[in-house]
């Protein structure tokens, strides 16, 4: 089957090269690679041509756009509405696949049919310092054991559920709450597949940014049907990140 990867990215010209390659390393053999950049200033599309050549050698589907976008999830949906894959996935500019992270995803699928998949991840500390954080389907859904660079969808589940709603900075967990209330099946592969560097929005520590990150958590839990005790949640997790980091 075919499977999409899409990378979404703006001013990238610093990290964009290890995301590529990584996309170029996979094992598995019929991919399309879409780079969906948000009219960057810098080198950084230019950086994605010069690969033109060697997608071609490989004989993946390789295309690049760039257009203003309304922020990284206006940029995804507009990624998946230009996706042909049966399956989709997503990596950030910046963040980099293991070498057999889409034929594992694929696998999964084949050996039973899944409506959404994650697996572990790498998270990368600006020090270098390596941690694995684990997948796992918790009673009560949280961010904690579940990991959007490594999750992949089959196009049919978009289709169904819709896009992401582009309004706040996790609707990709939100995303993940509405496949859950809607009882569509998960499944999850203990094997680390892909590798984060934290920092960026979702860590900023202010207290202005803890907030509202604690606020579009809860509002997610409630659109998709949690009690107000959610709110305990946001508030750990934000409590978490302000001092592991």
């Amino acid at each position: 089957m075919l499977v999409t990867i899409i990378t979404i990215c703006f001013n990238s010209e610093l990290v964009i090269r290890k995301t590529i390659e990584s996309v170029l390393s996979q094992t598995y053999d019929n991919i399309e690679y879409l780079i969906v950049d948000g009219a960057s200033k810098d080198q950084t599309v230019k950086i994605a041509e010069s690969y033109r050549d060697a997608f071609a050698k490989k004989r993946y589907i390789y295309r690049i756009y760039s257009e203003p976008d309304r922020g990284i999830y206006d940029a995804m949906n507009k990624g998946i509405q230009k996706s042909s894959g049966e399956l989709i996935g997503m990596i950030n500019s910046g963040d980099w696949y293991e070498p057999e992270a889409v034929e594992t995803a694929v696998n999964a699928y084949e050996r039973d049919k899944y409506d959404l998949f994650y697996a572990d991840i790498n998270l990368i500390k600006e020090n270098g310092k390596v941690m694995v954080k684990h997948s796992r389907m918790d009673h009560f859904p949280t961010s904690r054991h579940w990991n959007h660079p490594t999750m992949f969808v089959p196009h049919s589940t978009y289709e169904d559920l819709g896009l992401y709603r582009a309004e706040g900075i996790h609707d990709d967990f939100e995303f993940f709450l509405r496949a859950r209330r809607a009882d569509k099946k998960i499944t999850i592969v203990n094997k680390t597949i892909a590798n984060f560097v934290t920092g960026g929005a979702s860590n900023d520590k202010s207290l202005a940014k803890c907030k509202k990150r604690c606020l579009d958590r809860y509002r997610d839990y409630r659109l998709n049907g949690y009690s107000r005790l959610a709110m305990l949640e946001c508030v750990g997790i934000e409590a978490a990140k302000y001092i592991l980091s």
